[in-house]
């Protein structure tokens, strides 16, 4: 049985229902699994973890700068256990940008970051424009045109590849 962080940074809380998944399937296989958002605690002690999971939402284009500074600062204490990071975007939703090696995101990520995680999966994230505020539902919708995703302002859509959630808690129990 191992001891698992699942740390995670999140907008509008699509990163966190996946990190729950996660931990879901993760606890099934008779692990034990802590979350902590790094938003809210950019320095988490990972040394009591065997295994330390990232997840970090896409904003405009951005992953949240705590979690590359979290990545930085704590590259060689990861570097020395298993590891994985994934990231949640939109432009996942299509099926040229849904895979670690063709995300754009994922792959700015570890240009930027400078570390190299052992595992890294992509997953499209959600879009329910109800839950924006009035500036971000139009720059959202703005960029949602400008790729040909949903505009339509009562849009509420989950483009989680749910299965394959499932698949990396799996891998990461495994790992």
């Amino acid at each position: 049985m191992a001891d698992i962080l699942i740390l995670y940074s999140t907008t509008d809380g699509h990163t966190l229902k996946i990190c729950q998944r996660l931990q879901q399937v993760i606890e099934q296989h008779s692990h034990r699994v802590t979350l902590k958002s790094v938003d809210g605690e950019p320095d988490v002690d990972i040394a009591p973890f065997d295994k330390v999971v990232v997840g970090a939402r896409i904003r405009y284009g951005k992953h949240s700068p705590q979690v590359y500074q979290f990545a930085r600062s704590r590259r060689q204490a990861l570097d020395g256990k298993p590891n994985a990071f994934f990231t949640v975007n939109v432009v996942a939703r299509k099926p040229d940008k849904n895979s670690p090696d063709t995300n754009p995101y994922l792959q700015k990520f570890l240009e930027l970051s400078e570390w190299r995680p052992k595992a890294t999966a992509v997953f499209a994230g959600r879009i329910n424009y109800s839950r924006y505020r009035f500036w971000d539902r139009q720059v959202i919708r703005f960029i949602m045109w400008i790729t040909k995703g949903p505009t339509d302002p009562g849009t509420d859509v989950d483009f989680t590849d749910w299965a394959r959630v499932d698949d990396f808690g799996l891998f990461v129990s495994e790992m």
